[in-house]
């Protein structure tokens, strides 16, 4: 609780330091009435990528808008941030719920991809360029969502969060708060069984998978660490690829404290785990950016 505490804290700071995003209204199906913000760069590139930032439990779309360097790097690159915010469940996402859980489902899932099309179409968007990231619940949501909308996202990044479905059919609420907190404690399944929960989300699909950046911090309470294997089981087992190699020390980009877990040879998993980090890991928008490909 402290540690939640002192996340609203330090946002809440964040906040007042920068301007107030663009709201918009009326961009589409908005099942859990789901509030839109935008940030547009005055130099768009033609045809940009958008990335989807998806804030913390407690938290809102200003807060995790001023939490990060993302903004700064959005002017420079021209592509475009979209903030969903909830209000529900303590501003918590409904990653326990069925409809976001499936394909063409409803739930908060399907507000954030009417964003989404909204923006592809206002900014003629690269369909081919669309990503999603978040903080803590956003980070569980951001699983979510590639899990349930492969064929939209290239691919997602997870700071300290949890695997696909990992909150399903739990009947607290899906925050700090709720009386289940068995997903967040570190749930355990098998690879197979964790990769079956995405391909039940999407039956037929035959389409690539999105490309997956976990990032978590082994001092981690609010959030078990084993959160992040088990993240790293589910994608591995879904992508096809396995660990080939961990990096320690200064070849790490994310920082010396942390280890870099190495999926494959094509740059579509990856892990990063930080001894002594807590809640929650922080956004190294460098080795982010470059994992989606929008900086080299």
């Amino acid at each position: 609780m402290k540690a939640f505490n002192a996340i609203l804290g330090l946002l809440s700071l964040a906040g007042s330091a920068l301007g107030a995003l663009q709201q918009v209204t009326g961009f589409g199906t908005n099942p859990t009435s789901l509030q839109m913000y935008i940030s547009v760069p005055a130099k768009l590139a033609t045809n940009p990528a958008i990335v989807v930032a998806l804030h913390p439990c407690g938290g809102t779309a200003q807060q995790w808008y001023s939490g990060t360097k993302l903004p700064s790097y959005s002017d420079s690159q021209g592509f475009i941030l979209i903030y969903p915010q909830t209000t529900k469940y303590s501003n918590c996402w409904d990653v326990n719920n069925g409809g976001s859980l499936t394909h063409g489902g409803n739930g908060d899932a399907l507000g954030i991809i009417s964003m989404l099309n909204y923006t592809l179409s206002k900014y003629n968007g690269d369909k081919s360029k669309v990503y999603v990231m978040g903080g803590s619940s956003g980070a569980m949501m951001s699983n979510v969502m590639v899990g349930s909308y492969p064929d939209v996202f290239e691919a997602g990044a997870a700071y300290s969060g949890t695997a696909f479905a990992c909150f399903a059919g739990s009947k607290g609420d899906p925050t700090p708060f709720g009386s289940n907190q068995t997903c967040a404690q570190g749930l355990t399944h098998t690879p197979e069984q964790w990769a079956q929960f995405v391909y039940n989300a999407y039956p037929g699909y035959t389409g690539k998978r999105p490309r997956f950046l976990v990032a978590h911090g082994l001092a981690d309470t609010l959030v078990r660490p084993q959160c992040a294997y088990e993240q790293l089981k589910q994608w591995s087992a879904v992508l096809g690829v396995s660990n080939t190699k961990n990096l320690t020390g200064s070849q790490v980009e994310e920082g010396s404290q942390y280890t870099q877990l190495v999926y494959g040879d094509s740059n579509k998993l990856v892990g990063y785990l930080g001894q002594g980090v807590g809640h929650i890991a922080p956004v190294v928008e460098t080795v982010l950016l470059k994992f989606f490909g929008l900086t080299s």
